[in-house]
C-alpha cells in the first residue's frame, strides 16, 4: 500500500516538473518579446512551481521511510514540512510579483502587449486548470498535504494567467492609455497567490504542532473501543496525524477485579479493532485504568 501510495504521488509531482519547465520557459520567452509584465510574472510563478515539486518529490520519498531508532514514529512529518515550505514559496513568489509589477507601473514605461501573448495564456489556463485537477485528484486518493499543497500551485497558476489575459484584453482593446491594465492584473494575481499561500500554510503548520484531527475521526475511534467486550469506558482519547497516518493514545477503563493479563488481552483487542476499522492509524497506545467501584 505504500509503495503504491508513493508512485501514485511521484507520477503526479513529476507530471507537474515537466509541464512547469516547459510552460515556464514558454511564458518567459513570450512575456519578453511580447512585453507582457504579467506574462513574465506568470513564467516565475510557474518556476516557483518547479521548485516545490521538487520539494513535494523529495518529502514524499522521505515521508515513506520506515521508521528507524531516531524516528520511531515514522518520517510523516516531511509531508508538512514540505506543505509549509512550498506554501512559503508562494508567499515570497507573491510578494516579488507585486514588487516587480509596482515597480513597472510607477516607472513611466509604456508598452502595449502583444497580441499572441493572449493565445499563450489561454492555452497555459487549459493545461494548469486540467494539471490541478488531477494532481488534487491523487492528493485525495493518498491523503498527501504536500501534494494537495502542490495542486493548488497548479491552481495558482492558472489564476495568474487568468488575470495577465484580462490584463492583456484590456490594454488591446482600450489601446493606448490602458497599458497599465497589465501591470495592474500582475498585482492583483499576486494577491491572489499570496492568499492560496497563507490559505495552505495553516493546515501545515497545524499538523506539525500536532493539532488534532477531525472530531469524526475521534468519535469512530472511541466508538470502535467501546464495542471492545470487557471495555467499561473510554476515559480519554488523544489522536494525532503523522503524515497520513493516525497515532492515537486512550485510557481505558476495565473491571478493577480482573487480571493483569486479562486487561493486556483486552488492550490488545482494541488497539486491533480500531486499525481494522480505520486503517490510517498506524498505532495505539493504551493506558489501561480500573473502573470507579459501584457503592
Amino acid at each position: 500500500m505504500a509503495s503504491e501510495r508513493l508512485n501514485r504521488s511521484l507520477r503526479a509531482t513529476w507530471l507537474g516538473m515537466v509541464l512547469n519547465t516547459l510552460l515556464a520557459a514558454g511564458k518567459l520567452f513570450a512575456g519578453i518579446i511580447g512585453h507582457s509584465h504579467a506574462l513574465i510574472a506568470d513564467a516565475i510563478e510557474s518556476l516557483a512551481d518547479v521548485f516545490s515539486s521538487i520539494v513535494v518529490w523529495r518529502a514524499m520519498v522521505v515521508a515513506e521511510e520506515p521508521a528507524d531508532e531516531d524516528h520511531p514514529y515514522g518520517h510523516g512529518k516531511a509531508e508538512p514540512i514540505a506543505s509549509a515550505i512550498v506554501s512559503t514559496m508562494l508567499l515570497l513568489a507573491a510578494a516579488g510579483i507585486a514588487f516587480n509589477s509596482a515597480h513597472e507601473f510607477f516607472s513611466g514605461e509604456r508598452h502595449t502587449p502583444k497580441a499572441f501573448t493572449l493565445a499563450v495564456l489561454i492555452f497555459v489556463i487549459i493545461i494548469k486548470e486540467a494539471l490541478y485537477r488531477f494532481v488534487s485528484k491523487e492528493a485525495k486518493s493518498v491523503d498527501s498535504s504536500a501534494v494537495r499543497t502542490d495542486a493548488w500551485h497548479h491552481r495558482s497558476d492558472a489564476i495568474t494567467s487568468l488575470c495577465a489575459a484580462i490584463g492583456i484584453t484590456i490594454s488591446l482593446i482600450g489601446g493606448k492609455g490602458y497599458e497599465t491594465a497589465d501591470d495592474i492584473a500582475a498585482i492583483v494575481a499576486a494577491g491572489i497567490i499570496a492568499w492560496n499561500g497563507w490559505h495552505l500554510l495553516r493546515p501545515a503548520l497545524s499538523e506539525l504542532m500536532d493539532r488534532s484531527p477531525g472530531q469524526d475521526v475521534i468519535d469512530k475511534i472511541r466508538r470502535t473501543a467501546a464495542d471492545v467486550p470487557g471495555v467499561q469506558c473510554i476515559e480519554k482519547c488523544m489522536v494525532r496525524k503523522v503524515g497520513h497516518r493516525y497515532y492515537a493514545d486512550m485510557h481505558v477503563q476495565v473491571d478493577p477485579l480482573m487480571t493483569v493479563q486479562r486487561g493486556h488481552a483486552i488492550a490488545h483487542d482494541v488497539k486491533d479493532q480500531i486499525r481494522a476499522a480505520i486503517p490510517a492509524v498506524r498505532d495505539v497506545l493504551i493506558h489501561i485504568e480500573p473502573s470507579p467501584q459501584k457503592r
